[in-house]
């Protein structure tokens, strides 16, 4: 699920997000979380079988929220790029990098550098690779999961421009 804010980075204020996208887990992982609802509904039905079903209902929606609330979120905002509960100045990347597919695949695997830091989401099959050109950074690159890795990769480049224009008025 990505729920994508105001892409123009020109009128949009700096704590207004220009991209958001909630990283959600897979159908699947939530119809796995689901299957708990019948195995707490058998535990209480020796109890009452009204409050077994109450019950298993009960802990499957709330699994269920959980994994999509505790999602992380990649977001470009006032000129930084979060992902998770890791951020960092714009400014300081270098040109970012859409992977699908097998590319992806190799990114995420034999490709992966031990310097760079990663949030990789299973079902999510876009992968972006943005090197860090900071010298005193100890972190080479972000490599992180999106489901739309070109539009990610504009909006950095576009809050990169706003960023340095921005810099060059102060200057």
């Amino acid at each position: 699920m990505h729920a994508p804010m105001n892409t123009d980075t020109r009128s949009a204020p700096k704590s207004q997000a220009i991209y958001r996208e909630r990283l959600s887990p897979s159908l699947w992982a939530l119809l796995s979380a689901a299957v708990a609802a019948p195995m707490v509904a058998l535990v209480f039905v020796p109890l009452d079988a009204t409050v077994a079903l109450v019950t298993g209902i009960a802990v499957a929606v709330a699994l269920m929220a959980a994994l999509i609330l505790l999602s992380p979120v990649v977001e470009v905002r006032g000129g930084e790029l979060r992902v998770g509960r890791a951020h960092i100045p714009v400014n300081q990347l270098g040109e970012p990098i859409a992977y699908t597919g097998d590319e992806a695949r190799l990114i995420r695997g034999p490709a992966l550098e031990r310097t760079a830091w990663h949030m990789l989401r299973g079902g999510i099959d876009g992968v972006i690779r943005v090197p860090v050109i900071d010298d005193r950074d100890p972190i080479t690159e972000w490599v992180f999961s999106t489901r739309t890795p070109e539009r990610v990769v504009a909006v950095i480049t576009r809050a990169q421009t706003a960023a340095a224009g921005a810099a060059a008025t102060q200057a």
